[in-house]
């Protein structure tokens, strides 16, 4: 499958790809001064993936237990070592796929001596950096929207971090009712395969929420058989509580097996976020 592709540098040196469903904004520097040249050669090797994985999509919508023993490319196999880490039986390796991709291409730059590298996937973020200096991240409390709610200040104890948010409205099919689940891992890969579980973990029964089959909403769905959220109406406090718990819990137990550092989730306007966040918000309140 070939997609046609745009590549466009913004002031600052900031590259912005699309292609197909891919909208890939790339950041690379070294210390402060920015690298376009670098950050173009890095979407030309974004574009290759993505063809890549656009051919394998229907061997990656499957059952991430089957495919174990059967994949050698390193992008699906780090697919699958996501959610595999993740551990819901109703994950395939697609789950991962935005952060992945994210995460190639910062490593791509890192790799060639970038300092700083900042790679944006549609929401799911691939950050590398060397440099000594923090890294601040934004959290929206909607996955459909821009909205800032807070800002989350990642110390630079890491050259790896990956955040990704999951939910109602957003790219991908959710089975919860969470307007978003944002996660911090150690990289998007992880960070996006986790969102989609936390996100998922806010299933509930209510005459508000509607579902259909996820076939029906899109066909070639890695997750048929399946009911996904087609939207809901007013929550009652003590349903959006549910949900919110659910989501944290199983959030929880992600930190708990150490496959992500910390979760943001909320719910028509109840939010909740873990120890690792609240630590690091850039003036709390």
């Amino acid at each position: 499958m070939l997609y046609e592709k745009s590549v466009h540098l913004f002031q600052g040196g900031v590259v912005l790809v699309e292609c197909g469903p891919m909208r890939l904004v790339i950041d690379a520097r070294i210390g402060k001064v920015a690298q376009p040249q670098q950050s173009a050669r890095a979407a030309k090797q974004a574009v290759r993936l993505l063809e890549g994985v656009a051919q394998a999509r229907p061997f990656l919508g499957r059952n991430y237990r089957e495919l174990i023993s059967q994949v050698e490319d390193p992008l699906a196999l780090k697919m699958i070592a996501s959610v595999q880490a993740v551990g819901d039986d109703d994950l395939t390796p697609m789950a991962a796929v935005a952060g992945t991709m994210a995460d190639a291409v910062a490593d791509f730059l890192f790799d060639r001596g970038m300092t700083r590298v900042l790679v944006d996937n549609g929401g799911d973020v691939a950050i590398r950096s060397c440099d000594g200096e923090p890294v601040s991240v934004g959290i929206r409390p909607r996955v459909d929207k821009a909205t800032i709610a807070h800002v989350v200040v990642l110390e630079p104890e890491r050259t790896s971090w990956g955040v990704a948010t999951s939910g109602l409205g957003g790219r991908s099919l959710t089975r919860g009712v969470l307007d978003a689940a944002t996660i911090v891992a150690a990289d998007a890969s992880l960070a996006d395969a986790a969102a989609t579980a936390v996100a998922n973990a806010s299933c509930i029964a209510d005459t508000a929420v509607v579902r259909k089959p996820a076939e029906e909403i899109d066909p070639h769905t890695d997750i048929a058989g399946l009911n996904v959220t087609l939207g809901i109406g007013g929550l009652a406090q003590e349903i959006r509580q549910k949900a919110v718990d659910q989501a944290m819990h199983r959030a929880e137990q992600l930190i708990t097996n150490r496959v992500i550092f910390g979760a943001f989730v909320t719910c028509q306007g109840l939010s909740t976020m873990t120890r690792f966040i609240s630590e690091r918000l850039l003036n709390p309140y």
